[in-house]
């Protein structure tokens, strides 16, 4: 079915007909599917923005999200956005071109976040934490307006992996990124679609596709950070153990509240033993 060229969207046009390149597209499509129905992401009807940052892992998104669409297999409405951010160097045509060129319904936002992060953030710390929060706040606010019910982003299993490690290690909490979320005021969903899907597999997808891949370092602020050392842990560990990221994965999905050590998710003081 994925191999009728007169049948696929045109994110997909030019595809390599290789039959390593059919298992990849296959694999994604299919790792997907698996997370919108398991987390219960698909109201029919609903419209989705979904945010493109022009990285390897956006890209793979539109185009698995465009394919299930197109085959009827997700009955949402798609709007494409792009949040640009004000970054020196970040290329401000690339993305409009490419969504006219595809068809794809879309709206670009520019607004100055980096000026602001930059005034308020001391030299030599990081600033990816309040980037990110003014960052999804105009989301939220450009869903309200375009009437979307969620936001639809591109982490993948390995972003949810280093969330993980992050909390662990430095956050003193077992939490990530989960692939559905409601926001605080309770009217906007957040989903990650791509939550089963490994970042080897988007960017292979990506690259495979010819997609214009921009760069994700515009701010200068990404060498150092906490996220890369628990990549370069995790990356080790691959290394020496191939498939651990997938066990690791499983493990997310198959938690025991009674034998970990918090009180507020299992009754530990009133477990009782069986009298004779």
């Amino acid at each position: 079915m994925l191999d009728q060229p007169e049948e696929i969207h045109a994110l997909f046009q030019g595809a390599p007909q290789t039959t390593e390149f059919k298992k990849l597209r296959k694999r994604i499509v299919r790792a997907t599917r698996e997370a919108l129905d398991q987390y219960g992401m698909v109201e029919p009807g609903a419209k989705w923005l979904v945010c493109l940052s022009g990285g390897k892992d956006s890209y793979t998104l539109l185009a698995v999200l465009h394919e299930l669409q197109w085959r009827g297999l997700l009955p949402v409405d798609i709007l494409a956005c792009n949040l640009d951010q004000g970054q020196p160097g970040f290329p401000a045509t690339v993305l409009p071109a490419f969504l006219e060129k595809m068809g794809v319904p879309h709206r670009i936002e520019y607004q100055d976040t980096y000026s602001i992060v930059m005034d308020k953030i001391p030299a030599g710390r990081t600033f990816c934490a309040l980037c990110s929060r003014l960052r999804r706040g105009h989301l939220y606010r450009i869903a309200r307006e375009e009437g979307c019910s969620a936001i639809v982003l591109g982490h993948h299993r390995d972003d949810i992996l280093e969330t993980f490690f992050m909390n662990l290690f430095h956050g003193g909490r077992l939490a990530t990124m989960p692939p559905k979320l409601l926001n605080e005021e309770g009217d906007l969903f957040v989903y990650r679609p791509l939550a089963h899907v490994a970042e080897i597999d988007c960017e292979k997808f990506a690259r495979a596709m010819s997609y214009p891949i921009i760069p994700c370092d515009l701010c200068g602020s990404q060498d150092g950070l906490q996220r890369q050392q628990v990549k370069a842990i995790l990356d080790g560990w691959e290394r020496n153990s191939p498939g651990r990221r997938q066990v690791m994965f499983r493990a997310l999905m198959n938690a025991r509240p009674s034998h970990l050590l918090d009180p507020n998710l299992f009754d530990f003081a009133g477990l009782q033993r069986e009298c004779e």
